[in-house]
């Protein structure tokens, strides 16, 4: 019997390696993959700003990489005994204007760098709702859109569902200017399987198929861009609560894994594949915990893994594994 529906995924036609750099950016799911990338060995980037859900926020954000963008206190507003900004994410937030402002300034320096270089971008769009800034909004410009409500009061927004030809023309004109920037550069989109139920369920589903018309719109527009099913898989494909967490919104870990093969068989071939199940055994070896680490047993263990994670290093130079080096060696 079959339990689930599984459908072909259309592979990559220039498989993802070791050597390239990924740079993520977009909604919560984006930091799943990122993990799971990141575990495996592949050098990325993931969301420069925070999570960030909407393409509009998503698209403002590269902008600023792209131009560099520095602010400075007064780009801040004070709530709650802190100083924040409405297109980041919370843990930009400080205690302080200053350290605020240096953590945001150092994030964006450092993403232009890393997509200036990066050879795949990958955009997670969550939700075509937006929350626009009221004249009650401290420090903030009426009708732009927050990133973050930083639990401001609800009067300080105004919510509205996007239209496709606004969420056309805004991604339309950030992949312009990414192929500008970095015309080596692959993107591929994915829409979050995250359900945003505090809309409504008839309200996240108009924003969902929202967004999919516009993405696929514009894979079908440009050579470089590509789609990656990962709503779908989980829709679709497994379409089941008990593959969500308890608060029924998000994919929990089975979920997330299952998308996370089905990204690996479609973007990447077998060689590459194989190489992540080596770096998968180092990190095993690296999280664990042995009931005495002054014993010989645990020194070979040691041993064996600091000589295989060498080895492989010395084969791909470009794999960043120093943490695990130098764990492995710190118990010889």
């Amino acid at each position: 019997m079959k339990f689930h529906y599984e459908f072909d995924i259309k592979k990559l036609p220039e498989p993802i390696t070791h050597k390239d750099k990924l740079f993520l950016i977009g909604s919560c799911f984006t930091e799943n993959i990122g993990e799971k990338l990141k575990r495996s060995g592949f050098t990325i980037m993931e969301n420069p700003n925070g999570i960030l859900f909407n393409p509009v926020s998503v698209a403002e954000a590269i902008t600023g990489y792209i131009e560099n963008v520095s602010i400075d206190e007064k780009d801040l507003f004070y709530l709650n005994e802190g100083w924040h900004s409405w297109k980041h994410h919370s843990r930009f937030s400080s205690i302080t204007a200053k350290d605020s402002v240096e953590k945001i300034n150092t994030a964006t320096g450092n993403a232009n760098s890393f997509l200036r270089q990066a050879d795949y971008i990958m955009i997670t769009l969550g939700s075509a709702w937006v929350y626009t800034l009221t004249e009650k909004a401290l420090n903030a410009r009426v009708g732009s859109i927050a990133g973050n409500n930083h639990k401001a009061p609800s009067d300080w927004f105004n919510r509205k569902l996007l239209m496709l030809e606004e969420v056309l023309k805004v991604l339309d004109n950030v992949i312009h200017r990414i192929f500008l920037f970095n015309s080596k550069a692959r993107i591929i989109f994915t829409i979050s399987p995250v359900r945003h139920l505090r809309e409504g369920v008839i309200e996240n589903n108009r924003s969902k198929a929202l967004l999919i018309q516009a993405v696929h719109h514009l894979v079908d527009k440009f050579d470089k861009l590509f789609y990656f099913p990962a709503y779908e898989l989980v829709i679709d494909d497994l379409r089941d609560y008990r593959f969500y967490a308890e608060d029924l919104v998000h994919p929990n870990y089975f979920a997330t894994q299952y998308v996370w093969e089905k990204f690996v068989d479609a973007s990447m071939n077998e060689k590459t594949r194989s190489l992540i199940k080596e770096i998968q055994s180092i990190q095993l070896a690296y999280q664990h915990k042995p009931f005495n680490v002054a014993s010989e047993q645990h020194k070979k263990f040691l041993k064996s893994f600091y000589d295989k994670t060498a080895a492989l290093v010395d084969q791909h130079p470009y794999l960043n594994l120093e943490k695990e080096l130098a764990f492995f060696k710190s118990g010889l």
